[in-house]
Parts: structure tokens; sequence; C-alpha cells
């Protein structure tokens, strides 16, 4: 192996996919084709390498994005020497989506692998739509080609449909199903076939006779695309000339890192295809040296842009993007250096929060295993000990040289439930365990009821929560009693009021006085909370304006007509009075409090919930049980189409949180086990009015 590569022979990949798609079956033979491991880890067996969790292994799902390092010299291309290739190998469940998020922050490059059988699922839209918003230059990998009811013509279809017009084929498959025995690679014009029967070894031969005309054509167009990016390759093209293969790997990689053009590639991900899919990676996916210089915004001055170039020369910018327990070495902390050399041992500060942290060691990943390194260069993606302060998302810098990045921006949760400790002895270490968890995960949140006394946790979904108190007890050794989950209902309001409130009180001593006029109105979908401060002339002292706005937020936070957090409200503070004598902050911020309450309850409230966009796959048989299920659930079904193999329809529909609790089990029952699902949250919506009543009578009667 060797450690020191140049920085264009580094390539900073994801593996991103829907469930059960194949991500960690590809990383787990790119592994052994790379000389990382010996054997092969079958995610079905419980034994995958980057599978390292106890409940991955059990559940036979990626839970947590794992990282490893791993070196390729491609057999062919433009670039024959050795590189440096650094996977995350991400989860394809919706509960853990913020995997896929922060991952896709830091990469250069993404493979997006599919199932071969299904074609695009609803999870690969939803990651697709990410590495979108990052500018990920991205690949396609048809996985599971070889098996029953594989069908490219599917794939194609549903990619050009639902994830991009310019994602063209690169290589065409050599038989499907069982027939399955290579592919034709489009750049080279050849066959690459399997050279074994255990399938371990690939080699390259003419193209089969009967695929010969299709892979012309299919060859023009890919060429034809991809010279669009390059004016003397175009110009060489439209005159008629033969352009090399170099030529044509060039022009692709062009038009790959400008995010214009996504090659398809497809196969077995289990077999020696996968050296091929690597050569691919090296060729088309770009380095650190592709990419824009990274941008942050100057401490001192928001406004001003600064940018820092991929290269040891330059001062250290990194970007920490994953917390972790490590139960040998403490709190982990994963960073992609973008510029300048992290040392052991050095100071540096994290310029998000403005504090000096130390590194303590450094590691290169290998999924649970670590190298010990003494430092880590521009374009690598590390992990560090000894950071207190560093969360997810936070800028560390020189302290001489300070930017802060764009953060990581967590998805709010949709799903709680009540957590207490069996044991008074558990008491401390839920504590420990619960703030743990929570800087590890952005999504995971922790608060408390104050009605109650109860501490909820809040997440993604059940498995999601599911998955965080199963940690709680093997990791933290937490035994813990948890409530049934509970959806996370908002409020908010349809039309504007104007509201006085003259907080006044006497007792014998010096009194409390606050007198406001608020105008309360919606504020637009997904804009929060916004205070107008419009007092003019000093009717109110600019030292109480702060706490008005305080005594709004707290009791927006609280909620008003059923106790849930009030969403998307603007709060003017257009007039008041004061007292000379009387008058504080606290009073101010009373008056602020109840001003609002009185408003909401006459700006018509609404509670909203979370529904959900739910795709069920299920075989035609049980197609009338299903869709009957899903309207007695309150469902609106949106869409239903054939899918992949004859007699398996899916059902695209929008349906409300609170009614898919146990769905699960209920949809194995109903279809003797043969229907699946999935779901991710789509948007907020009101609740019908007679559970609105229930709702609010709950608040009542606890209060």
């Amino acid at each position: 192996m060797v450690d020191k590569v140049s920085l264009d022979h580094v390539r900073n990949i994801g593996i991103i996919a829907h469930i059960d798609a194949g991500k960690t079956t590809v990383t787990e033979r790119i592994l052994f084709y790379t000389g990382i491991t010996h054997k092969i880890g079958e995610v079905h067996e419980g034994e995958a390498t980057m599978d390292w969790m106890e409940q991955e292994q059990e559940r036979g799902i990626t839970i947590t994005a794992a990282a490893t390092t791993c070196f390729w010299t491609p057999t062919f291309g433009n670039n024959t020497d050795n590189h440096r290739i650094n996977i995350i190998d991400t989860p394809g469940h919706v509960d853990f989506t913020i995997e896929v998020q922060r991952s896709l922050r830091v990469l250069d490059g993404a493979v997006v692998v599919l199932d071969g059988k299904m074609g695009v699922e609803p999870q690969t839209e939803t990651v697709w739509r990410q590495a979108n918003d990052n500018n990920v230059p991205r690949i396609i990998f048809i996985n599971k080609i070889n098996l029953l009811g594989g069908n490219f013509e599917l794939c194609i279809e549903t990619i050009n449909q639902r994830l991009a017009k310019n994602a063209l084929i690169a290589a065409l498959p050599i038989g499907v199903g069982d027939e399955h025995r290579g592919v034709v690679d489009l750049v080279e014009n050849m066959a690459i076939v399997y050279a074994n029967d255990e399938k371990t070894e690939i080699k390259q031969e003419e193209i089969p006779a009967d695929l010969k005309e299709q892979a012309h054509l299919y060859r023009e167009r890919l060429i034809e695309k991809a010279v669009e990016s390059d004016e003397v390759l175009l110009e060489k093209y439209l005159e008629g000339e033969e352009l090399s293969t170099a030529e044509i790997r060039t022009a692709i990689r062009k038009s790959v890192l400008a995010n214009e053009l996504y090659p398809i590639f497809v196969g077995d991900g289990r077999t020696a295809i996968v050296k091929y899919l690597l050569n691919n990676v090296v060729s088309y996916l770009p380095s650190p040296l592709d990419l824009p210089p990274a941008v942050g915004e100057d401490p001192d001055d928001p406004e001003k842009q600064l940018e820092r170039k991929p290269s040891n020369d330059e001062p250290l910018a990194a970007l920490a993007f994953k917390i972790a327990s490590d139960p040998f070495v403490g709190k982990l902390t994963f960073i992609r250096i973008y510029s300048g050399i992290l040392n052991s041992g050095s100071n540096i500060l994290n310029a998000s929060k403005g504090e000096i942290e130390r590194i303590g060691r450094i590691f290169r990943l290998h999924a649970n295993h670590r190298e010990e390194v003494k430092e880590g260069e521009a374009g690598e993606i590390v992990a560090v000990v000894g950071l207190k302060q560093t969360t997810t998302g936070d800028t560390l810098t020189d302290p001489k040289a300070p930017l802060i990045m764009m953060g990581i921006k967590a998805t709010q949760s949709v799903i709680s439930m009540a957590i207490e400790p069996k044991t008074k002895a558990d008491q401390e270490k839920l504590g420990i365990a619960l703030g743990r968890l929570a800087e590890e995960d952005p999504t995971f949140r922790v608060s408390s009821n104050e009605e109650t006394g109860q501490t909820i946790i809040g997440g993604m979904g059940e498995l999601h929560l599911d998955v965080l108190v199963d940690r709680m007890r093997r990791e933290f050794k937490v035994e813990a009693n948890v409530g049934a989950p509970q959806v996370a209902f908002k409020e908010t309001i349809r039309k504007e009021v104007e509201q006085e409130h003259k907080y006044v009180r006497q007792s014998g001593g010096r009194g409390q006085y606050g007198h406001v006029y608020i105008r309360v109105s919606p504020n637009e979908v997904g804009k929060g909370f916004e205070f107008i401060n419009s007092i003019v002339g000093g009717t109110i002292p600019k030292e109480y304006i702060p706490a008005v706005q305080a005594g709004v937020k707290e009791a927006l936070e609280r909620g008003v007509i059923a106790g849930y957090p009030v969403i998307d409200v603007k709060c003017e503070l257009f007039d008041g009075t004061f007292h000379e004598v009387d008058s504080s902050e606290i009073a101010f911020k009373i008056a602020g409090s109840l001003a609002l309450q009185e408003a909401v309850r006459k700006a018509d409230p609404v509670i909203l919930e979370p529904i959900m966009a739910v795709e069920v796959t299920t075989p035609e048989d049980f197609f009338g049980d299903v869709m009957g299920d899903l309207n007695a659930r309150r469902g609106r079904v949106n869409n239903t189409e054939d899918r992949g193999s004859v007699g398996v329809k899916v059902i695209q529909a929008e349906v409300p949180l609170a009614s898919m609790f146990g769905y699960a089990t209920q949809l194995r029952s109903m279809t003797q086990g043969r229907a699946n699902y999935v779901m991710e949250f789509a948007n907020y919506a009101d609740v019908p009015r007679h559970i609105q009543e229930e709702l609010t009578a709950g608040k009542h009667k606890s209060s």
C-alpha cells in the first residue's frame, strides 16, 4: 500500500442508494479487490466490514455512515497510477437521512447504486436531490442485473424519468438474470467478461455480434453528449474525425465534473465487475483539485467571502461533519480537510464557536478500525480525538486565518416518545447517554415536558428511535422505560390579529408594569418565527424590546391551544406604554407572552400534523386490500403503477404519520409478508377539525 499520493490521485466518494440496493455489498467487494480485506463480508450473514455496529449486523441494514480508505491502480483509462480512494458507505433507510446529508456535504463525488430489478426507488430520488443540493458529480451503477427479474430497460427508463434526462448509458449488460456474463464498455468499445466461473477475475474481448449495433448506437449518443463540454473535441467530432479513447474519456470526465452528464454502468456488485467500476470511479469522479476552492465567510465581516484552495500550502480549513462515540478513545470527530495540514498536538480554532481546540490523535479510518497518523493533508477525510467544543457542521481553521464555511442543516424530527430511567442508578447515565447521542446525531432531539416533568426524545421515525434506545442499552448500559411513539404536532394561525395586553401588579413595594400592542400574522411556510420591532418615539424603551421578543418566543414554543410549538408566525410590536418606576424586563416579557397567547386564540389557530410520502410495493393479489387500508388511515393515493416484473404494483400516497404507527406489522400480515413500504416526511398539513378538538380537549383536561 503506497501511503503518499498526489492530490490529483485522491478520490473522496460516497456510495448512496435506496435501502437494499446493494451499497454495502458493493463497498465490501471494493475492500476485497483493493486488498483491504482478505475475506468477503456478506451483509445477509451479518459479517459486512462496513456494517460494524451490532444493530447493523443483526438487522442487515446500514445505520451509520462508515468511512474507509483504500488504494487502487486502474487497469485502463487515461491515468493508471496508484490512487487513494476515501469511501463513505451511507445508509439507505430514510430514518437515517442525516448520515447521507452530512456525507454529501464533504464528498467530492458519488456512486448512486440502483437495484436492477426495481429501478429508481423513493430513497434514490431523495439522495439524488441531496446530491443536487450539494453539486456532487455522480456516476450510476445498476446492481443486481444478474438476479431473476433484472431489467436494464426499466432502470434506464426510471433514471431518465425520475433522476436526470442527461444520464446516459456508458456500459451495456451482456445478458441479464442467469445469463449475465459481463458488460460492454462503450468507451473502450470492448466487452469486459468474467474470466472464471467464480467471477473473481475479468478480461477484455470482442463485443458479441448481437450487441454490436446497439453498442454503436449508444456509444454515439454518449460521445455526442460528452463533447458538448469541450469546444476543440466538439469541432473535431462535427467534422467527422475519429476521437481517440483518451479524448472521449477526457470529454466525459469534463461533463461529469460539470454535472452535465451522469454515465450509467451496470453489473453484479458481488463480482469482479467492481474492478471495472473502480476504474471508472478514478476516470470520471473528481479529485479535490477538480472542484472550486472551499468558500466561507470572514468571522469579522460576514459580507466578505474567503476562499481556500485544496493545497497543503494554504492555511488550514476543515469541516467537522460527524461525531461518534468510541469505547476505546472517547469522542471521535470526523473531519474533511479542504486546505492546509492538520498536525496532531497542534492548536486550532473552531471558527464557528470562536474556541481554541487542541488536536489529540489523528486516525485514518477503516470502518471501526483505525490507523494512527501524525498529520492529515488537504483533501483527506480523517478522524481526530481531543476536540471538546466541536459539533457537527463546525469549521476548524488556522487561528491566524479564520473563516466559517456553510454548516450542515438537520431535518426537523417528526416523531417523539417519553423516556425515563428504570432505576435511580440509571438516572445519571441516561443524561450522559442522551447528551452523547444528541451530539452525534443532529436529527435526535432531547427536551423536557414542563407540565409532566418527562424527558422527551424526538427523531425521524420509529426505527430511528428504536435503534437509539437500543444503543443506549448496549453502549451506555442504560436501562430505560419508553412510552409509545407520539407525533410531533405543530400549531399555526390562519389570519392577522392585533392584540393589546397590559400587565400590572402591585404588591406593597415596587410594582410591575408592562403594556404592549402586537400584530400577529401568518408567515410563509417554513419561515418559522419572525419578530418585527416597529416601536418609534420611545413609547417602549429599547432595553425592554428583547424581553417582549423573549416572552413571545417562549409562548410560541410552549404552544397555545394544545401545547404544541407554534410555527410560521410573524409578530410585530408596534405600540405600548411604560412606567418609569414599575416597568421591568420581566413585566414586559410576561406582557409579550400573554398578548401572544390571546392573539393566537383569536387568529383562527389550527393544529398541523406531519404528512408522510409513502410508497408501497405489493403483489397484485393484495393491491385492493392495501389500497383500502391506506384509505382507512386517512391516506390520499396520488399514483399507482406497475413496477419491474409482472404482477408487482406500486402505490404512492400521502398519509398522516399519526396513522402509520404499526403499519409494518399490518402490511406484513395483510400480504403474507410479501409487500414492503418506505416513507419519508413530505410536509405539514391541517389536522381534520374533529381531531383538533380532541387534541385541544386533551390539553385542557391535563391543565
